[in-house]
This record gives C-alpha cells, structure tokens and sequence, in this order.
C-alpha cells in the first residue's frame, strides 16, 4: 500500500510583517472615537426636544 500523505505548502504560520508605520490622513485615538459616538447618541436622544 502506497503512503497517501499530503504535504502543504509551509506559510507564515499566521504571522505577516506589515508596515509599522501607516500614514493615514485620519489620525483618531479610540478616546475621540467614543466621545464623537457618545455626542451622537446624545443628539438622537435630545433631538426629539429640540423639534
């Protein structure tokens, strides 16, 4: 009987090297992130009020 193995290919076993350094347009830390999302739901919550 013949061994049936198969063999795949080896990777990076999950680990890629991207560039450190993304120079994005848009520079937010998370902090504005949840205040900017916290002055919405505020809005949406006041604006029946407002009206």
């Amino acid at each position: 009987m013949a061994d049936n193995k198969i063999n795949m290919p080896s990777g990076f076993g999950g680990l890629m090297r991207y560039q450190e350094e993304y120079a994005s347009k848009f520079n937010l830390k998370p902090t504005h992130v949840v205040i900017f999302i916290i002055l919405i739901i505020g809005l949406r919550i006041a604006l029946p009020f407002l009206i």
